[in-house]
């Protein structure tokens, strides 16, 4: 009887911002930052199997790259050179049930290659946490958070990690406008409206008292106005969250989604039924802190 193939199952949660502010650009053409992570239960899911021939990537969802181009891939390259493996990723195959939406400020990209790489060192025999650290930052500015999770500062491109004390458990109402926002994009529109001497506006407007124990956080993406700039559909997504009683409003990351923070989730649920029409998209999740996060994203062993 031949041996079951061995199978992995890990979690990728999303994050949202709960603060962003640029603080320029560095040497390397990189943008400094200062930002503060949250980690929710919203995640995909990244199934690492034993399976003969080259490294094979699979995903139902449209538009999902399945070679070098996906931060998986990229992770499962770096790890195997890392454990001293000659040539090509071989003999595994990665599967990623996507539920995080793409190109909305979320980090479901780099969540996954950070799944990825917790995944594959079960497969492939283990791993220390601190390689996975030394790896994760080479493959993108966020993924070593989403080693940690919980409630951290993030600070150099994102990569320097510091926990903070953990957000008090929020109901979280995000919205995703009908259309995407690439970092790329967002980063670009910053540093164009720069360029031209646009003045922020909007930094005064968000200040506000936060509803947690940090002061690290007050809410405030610098990424928000030049995207606002080019699509307005976000500023009016956030007035009608607080309308509906969201404590706290803002864009995540580079965009395009939008989330609000709510006491109860059936405040949050009520929030988002209107805004989810001519192709706007909502889902209800909450925070995770740093245990919940470590715990729901180990590894497991799966059967077929």
């Amino acid at each position: 009887m031949p041996t079951p193939r061995l199978r992995i199952s890990v979690r990728a949660h999303a994050k949202v911002n709960l603060d962003l502010r640029v603080l320029g650009v560095r040497p390397d053409g990189y943008h400094e930052l200062r930002t503060v992570f949250q980690s929710i239960e919203l995640h995909d899911v990244l199934v690492c199997e034993e399976r003969p021939g080259p490294l094979t990537l699979k995903c139902r969802t449209p538009g999902i790259p399945l070679d070098e181009q996906n931060l998986v891939w990229k992770a499962a390259g770096q790890l195997w050179a890392a454990l001293g493996r000659a040539g090509e990723v071989r003999d595994t195959q990665i599967t990623i049930e996507k539920k995080i939406p793409v190109e909305a400020g979320l980090g479901g990209g780099s969540a996954d290659a950070a799944a990825a790489l917790v995944g594959l060192a079960r497969l492939w025999g283990g791993a220390a946490m601190s390689l996975l650290r030394e790896i994760a930052g080479t493959i993108g500015a966020d993924v070593p958070f989403f080693l940690a999770g919980g409630t951290a500062l993030g600070l150099g491109r994102g990569e320097e990690i510091y926990p903070l004390v953990d957000l008090p458990r929020h109901f979280v109402a995000l919205v995703r406008p009908p259309f995407g926002v690439s970092t790329r994009e967002a980063y670009g529109w910053y540093d164009e409206d720069r360029a031209a001497g646009v003045r922020d506006q909007v930094r005064e407007l968000q200040l506000l008292p936060v509803p947690w124990p940090s002061r690290a956080a007050q809410m405030v993406n610098d990424l928000e106005p030049p995207v606002v700039r080019r699509h307005v559909e976000i500023t009016t997504l956030k007035a009608q969250l607080k309308d509906a009683g969201a404590v706290a409003t803002a864009m995540s990351g580079s965009g395009s989604a939008v989330f609000g923070l709510f006491r109860s989730r059936s405040a949050a649920e009520r929030s988002i039924r209107p805004l989810c029409r001519n192709g706007v998209r909502g889902w209800v999740t909450r925070t995770l802190s740093r245990a919940e996060h470590e715990r729901r994203g180990k590894p497991r062993r799966v059967s077929r």
